[in-house]
């Protein structure tokens, strides 16, 4: 299967989720973003000489994501992160449209930056609510990992949809991932898409990987954005949004579309 707009990565080698998760897994690591044009992106990727593999499975490169996030209705865990807290977090089910499976995540800010992801499996017919079950392990890794609960009832706040390539980087044991087609949709049905515009990310212990090296190289520096806060302050112009106004205003070209 041709990769959209990265074609030399179909010479690439293929790395199967196993290979990828026993050599990169990556559960505690630092994440960098950066918000890259298509056309940049592309020379960016074909221009980095490092040994690079691809993620593929039944011979696919690329993947579909849908991700419903969960906040109480007074927004604590986006206000967590707009104010820039340390002991912050992220709830939200994953789907692997792909393959039809689904996972509920608790994301949390570890020590010196570094997030830290848990998660369980989750039927898909509950990917936009909370189980009781769901509930308690949101609330029993919250308690272990910052000590602290939600204020109140969790509801889906913003979904996001995308496909996504996933690169191996053996020589640094890092990951990288590209995304494509990035939307945001409210539970009112709101929704806008990233316009020309490609989400690159590196995942990495405490050392930079060769990709930023060689991104920073090409001038691109990494953005403040995250895909659940952005996307929130995007959509609703009221929240605060100091920590992604730049990004939102600067480099983060948005289409409406009609839901």
């Amino acid at each position: 299967m041709s990769v959209p707009h990265f074609g030399n990565l179909t010479n690439r080698s293929g790395v199967s989720l196993e290979e990828l998760n026993t050599a990169a897994a990556l559960q505690t690591r630092m994440d960098r973003k950066y918000v890259v044009s298509a056309r940049t992106a592309t020379h960016i990727i074909e221009s980095f000489g490092d040994d690079v593999r691809v993620l593929e499975m039944s011979g696919r490169r690329s993947f579909t994501y849908d991700s419903v996030y969960f906040d109480t209705p007074t927004l604590d865990s986006y206000l967590l992160a707009a104010h820039g807290r340390r002991r912050r977090y992220k709830i939200r089910t994953r789907t692997y449209v792909d393959s039809d499976i689904s996972f509920l995540e608790v994301k949390t800010e570890g020590a010196r930056a570094a997030t830290v992801k848990e998660r369980i499996p989750y039927a898909l017919s509950d990917s936009h609510r909370l189980t009781p079950e769901g509930l308690e392990y949101v609330n029993e890794t919250l308690a272990y990992s910052i000590g602290t609960f939600p204020s109140g009832a969790l509801q889906p706040v913003i979904e996001t949809r995308y496909r996504r390539i996933t690169l191996y980087l053996p020589e640094s044991k890092s990951r990288a991932t590209i995304d494509l087609g990035v939307t945001w949709c409210r539970p009112d049905g709101q929704a806008h898409q990233l316009d020309g515009a490609v989400i690159i990310e590196t995942k990495s212990g405490s050392a930079a990987s060769a990709l930023d090296r060689h991104l920073w190289a090409n001038g691109i520096r990494p953005s403040r954005i995250s895909k659940f806060a952005t996307g929130m302050a995007a959509l609703d112009p009221t929240l605060p949004a100091n920590r992604w106004h730049r990004t939102i205003s600067a480099s983060l070209p948005l289409r409406p579309l009609s839901r």
